[in-house]
């Protein structure tokens, strides 16, 4: 029973993770991404403050790490998240997600660089292929589109920097910090400051937005944001964090495949090559340094 909840689990992550590309593709067509973000927000932080009563969890950060709670809200939730979205309305949702794989590269990158964190060899070799690859992927999809694309591309690397400095912060601060605690008070500071920014700035008219975008957004919001993130967490508790994290090897294929059914593109099965070497080098940047050492002892 135990292993058949972890597949369920890992399924509905890779699903959740894989369709939220696509999702955020749609949402951003006839809705502004503040708003958008905001919105999504918004729709999730009902539910997980009711989460938070039935269960009992508290609402609030420990007396000490409450100002760290607001900078989450900003640098892990507002601005990363409508970076993304601001990202894909020029980027394609494939392009989006392969980026967002690189999540445990760049982690990797800032524990070494921020904390002093020591990286073995064969991490070393995972961090350049992936690096190397996703240039040349990124160099390849662009050569024929215009400047901004990369203004697309530029918001989601800064949205994925931002979330991997607060993961890797929080590794420190929030080690008993529940995973509604994290994601229901900055959820809705979050969509109150975004909708606010937007109506001043963007000023969004609803009569404007498709069902379709309204559809993703409430998507985005309670399944993407709500059980996607809390499934993830749940599975970390129940396998190690080495498997939970693959997770990042299967939801780009998954958005890719997804991307081709919607907007009726060609499958170029080169592309899938292309993505082949990052994944080998993400692999290699989660493989515990006793691995290895674990398999050779079984077999003797």
């Amino acid at each position: 029973m135990k292993k058949i909840i972890i597949i369920l689990l890992f399924a509905l992550v890779s699903i959740t993770w894989g369709t939220t590309w696509i999702a955020m593709k749609i949402a951003v067509e006839t809705i502004p991404p503040l708003f958008a973000t905001g919105i999504r927000f918004l729709i999730a932080s009902p539910l997980l403050i009711i989460l938070s009563c039935i269960t009992k969890t508290p609402l609030l950060f420990p007396y000490g790490q409450r100002n760290f709670q607001i900078i989450i809200s900003f640098f892990y939730f507002s601005i990363p998240f409508t970076l993304m979205l601001y990202g894909g309305k020029y980027v394609s949702s494939s392009i989006s997600s392969v980026i967002f794989s690189s999540m445990p590269v760049i982690i990797l990158i800032f524990s070494s660089f921020f904390f002093k964190k020591k990286i073995d060899l064969i991490k070393k070799i995972g961090i350049f292929i992936s690096l190397i690859t996703l240039f040349f992927i990124l160099l390849i999809d662009l050569k024929s589109e215009n400047f901004f694309q990369w203004k697309g591309i530029i918001a989601l690397v800064l949205a994925l920097f931002s979330h991997a400095l607060i993961y890797i912060e929080c590794q420190k601060r929030c080690t008993n910090i529940s995973i509604i605690t994290f994601n229901a008070l900055p959820s809705l500071i979050s969509g109150i400051f975004l909708s606010i920014v937007s109506w001043f700035f963007e000023h969004p008219n609803i009569y404007l937005f498709s069902k379709q975008s309204i559809l993703a957004i409430f998507y985005l919001g309670d399944f993407s944001g709500i059980f996607g993130i809390l499934s993830y967490f749940y599975l970390q508790k129940k396998v190690s964090s080495f498997y939970a994290s693959t997770v990042f090897l299967i939801f780009p294929l998954i958005s890719y495949i997804l991307e081709v059914y919607f907007y009726k593109k060609i499958f170029f099965f080169y592309k899938l090559w292309f993505i082949l070497p990052l994944l080998i080098g993400i692999l290699l940047t989660l493989i515990p340094i006793n691995f290895f050492q674990d398999i050779k002892r079984r077999f003797q």
